[in-house]
């Protein structure tokens, strides 16, 4: 689906983004692209999408090169930055004119998407709230129904109850012909949706690996008075801590702390991971 091979990147007058970059992202996997402020996540998904244009290396996305923007790649993915700009006008008169350049467009999708996110085809997208407008997006991206969805911080601006919508919309359009690319720093409002992290600092690619790998190789738990862990932090719940899985324990994967655990022991964490 996504294959990046020794990409580099970089700003007119600013520092290299990317150096060697090296990526694959398959379908049949919602993916949580996370990192620090700066880290490249936005940059890395206008690489993938055709809207920036790699110095160096290569990148083929859907069985295409991104950068030619030939319109069967185009109509092949869809991407929702965390800037919405919309034209002000109803969804009802918007959406056929977008839905001719995607050949999988289901009109019964969006308007369910946009009933669940209690969005008004009715009402003009330019007046609409952040949220709202983000809600009618995120419908539209649905519907398209390309192999590939980018989404750049998707729960920004969504209230409680319409992040909830969001995780049972997107899990339930999953598939194994489509991958889901999610850059977030709102871990908790996703970890019960993503299957698979990419972790990215300082350029490179820390981790790729399914949400099962993780756990297979470490135990998310509460940490015992005097019991040495990989990596623990302090909470309102007590010590909570990573440690390797050599009992084949289950457990769910606390994404917040694996993330602080990665950037706090790059090496570590990646050898026991391949």
């Amino acid at each position: 689906m996504i294959y990046i091979e020794n990409l580099d990147f970089g700003y007119q007058k600013k520092r290299e983004v990317f150096s060697g970059l090296n990526l694959s992202l398959t379908g049949g996997h919602i993916y949580g692209l996370l990192g620090k402020n700066g880290a490249g996540k936005t940059t890395l998904l206008k690489l993938i999408g055709g809207l920036l244009f790699p110095l160096r290396g290569r990148i083929e996305v859907c069985d295409a090169i991104p950068r030619l923007r030939k319109p069967s790649f185009l109509s092949d993915i869809f991407f929702i930055p965390e800037e919405i700009c919309l034209p002000d006008m109803k969804m009802k008169d918007y959406f056929p004119l977008i839905c001719r350049f995607y050949p999988k467009f289901d009109e019964e999708l969006l308007f369910h998407a946009m009933e669940i996110f209690e969005v008004s085809e009715s009402d003009k997208m330019g007046q609409m709230s952040y949220g709202q407008r983000k809600k009618a997006l995120i419908s539209l991206g649905i519907a398209c129904n390309t192999r590939l969805l980018m989404m750049d911080e998707p729960t920004n601006g969504l209230d409680i109850p319409s992040k909830s919508q969001f995780r049972r919309l997107i899990a339930s359009v999953a598939s194994e012909e489509r991958c889901v690319v999610i850059s977030t720093h709102q871990v908790r409002d996703l970890e019960n949706l993503i299957d698979a992290l990419v972790i990215i600092e300082k350029s490179r690619i820390l981790v790729n690996t399914t949400v099962e790998q993780i756990t297979d190789h470490f135990v998310f738990r509460q940490m015992r008075e005097g019991e040495t862990a990989l990596f623990a932090e302090e909470s309102l719940r007590g010590r909570w801590g990573m440690v390797p899985n050599l009992q084949q324990e289950d457990s769910k994967l606390d994404m917040e702390l694996f993330f602080n655990a990665v950037l706090e022991h790059p090496a570590e964490i990646e050898k026991v991971l391949k």
